[in-house]
């Protein structure tokens, strides 16, 4: 910045400024003592906008939404919501989180083992993410990501002006040697899927979680922050990694069991964390609708989506169409929730030749940093008699032995 502020005649403070710009706008990225470059695409370019049209007559398996068939119905605790609301306005300065959601999140939340912390609403997963990486992390800050991982994370930690650095995944969750490896080459935070994963649909285990919180204990200083992205859809056990560190967030959304309209996620973690996280909530949107949130109170409280059936019935198409691929010498993986990820040699041409074959998959590079190529399959609307059509279209598409046997990368 010394050199280019002399060569251009100007204050370094100024050449400084104009940097921290390009970094916030995602125009660079910047490497510690390696400097900084331009970045391959700007940081507002969309993974989601990487898919392919589905012309009249080609079935979608790629959008990633649940079985609407499987939601429960929203009129009527809306209804109910509405009528306290009348009866009961929210006004400016009253309390951001409706105390019947705080208490049932909270017991689900002891239930499952999460330590104990505040509870916030979020508008979603997404934007409890931001809001913690942003309370702690600085432009430059590297996080670590599952790779293959959550597009929309891969976009947001780039849009914040931080570093993205893959991790290693398999049916476990992240690998832990990837793990170790980056948090020792400097990285800030680490973000972790619990359950039904996207795209790869892994969950981590109980042994998993134990060398997880291994690696993280020698690292105390890390953003831990935990997607329990399953919830309410598996009826895998959470073996969550929240209290290793310092400073730590858990994110649950009601999107995947309830309706993604609802645009409501329940945030815990550490005391400061959530303490920053509130204060710039405050200064924003201040909060997300009490009557949306009281509506969620009551679908959780009632029982609304009886999660071990959903999770059955994610669980035999799922299972159903790794069966039907393995039949055609096929390697897919899938080991919760609502996806089906897929290694294959030529991902553009894969995605090509299922479209002509009337099946719209999603292009593994949505889903991907370094990982190799591979396209990922929504099972929630397949029916028994989708799986062998399917199964057989995308050996065709693909060829036999598509994925290694350990991992995704």
């Amino acid at each position: 910045m010394r050199e280019l502020a002399q060569r251009l005649g100007v204050n370094p403070n100024t050449v400084a400024a104009a940097y921290r710009t390009l970094r916030e706008r995602g125009v660079i990225e910047t490497a510690g003592r390696r400097g900084s470059r331009v970045r391959a695409k700007p940081a507002t370019t969309g993974r989601e906008f990487i898919r392919v049209d589905v012309p009249a007559g080609v079935r979608d398996v790629s959008d990633g939404n649940p079985d609407p068939a499987l939601l429960p119905a929203l009129g009527p605790v809306f209804a109910v919501a509405a009528a306290q609301g009348d009866r009961e306005p929210v006004l400016y300065g009253h309390a951001p989180v409706d105390p019947e959601l705080a208490r049932v999140a909270r017991a689900e939340l002891d239930a499952d083992g999460v330590p104990d912390g505040p509870v916030m609403v979020t508008s979603g997963s997404l934007d409890a993410m931001e809001r913690v990486l942003a309370a702690h992390l600085r432009p430059g800050d590297a996080v670590a990501v599952e790779d293959p991982g959550w597009g929309s994370l891969l976009d947001l930690v780039p849009a914040l002006g931080l570093r993205t650095v893959p991790v290693g995944v398999d049916d476990q969750g992240p690998l832990p040697e990837d793990v170790r490896r980056v948090l020792a080459a400097g990285a800030r935070a680490l973000v972790v899927t619990d359950r039904a994963q996207n795209p790869t649909g892994a969950a981590v285990g109980a042994a998993r979680a134990r060398a997880l919180r291994s690696v993280l204990r020698e690292h105390p200083g890390t953003l831990l922050i935990e997607d329990d992205h399953g919830h309410g859809i598996v009826d895998l056990p959470l073996h969550p990694l929240a209290g290793t560190t310092r400073h730590w967030a858990l994110v649950r959304s009601a999107a995947k069991a309830c309706g993604p309209d609802l645009r409501l996620a329940v945030l815990t973690g550490d005391p400061v964390t959530l303490d920053r996280v509130h204060g710039r909530q405050r200064l924003g949107p201040g909060w997300v609708s009490r009557i949306t949130q009281r509506a969620v109170a009551r679908l959780w409280a009632d029982g609304a989506v009886d999660a071990r059936a959903v999770a059955g019935v994610y669980g035999r198409r799922r299972d159903g169409l790794l069966g039907a691929l393995a039949e055609h010498g096929v390697t897919g993986y899938g080991r919760s929730g609502m996806n089906v990820w897929i290694p294959v040699p030529d991902e553009t041409g894969a995605v090509a030749r299922l479209l002509h074959a009337g099946w719209a998959v999603a292009p593994g590079a949505r889903f991907r940093l370094g990982a190799p190529p591979g396209i990922r399959i929504t099972v929630s609307t397949l029916g028994e008699d989708d799986l062998g059509p399917l199964a057989e279209a995308v050996a065709a598409a693909t060829g036999p032995g598509s994925g290694p046997p350990r991992s995704y990368v």
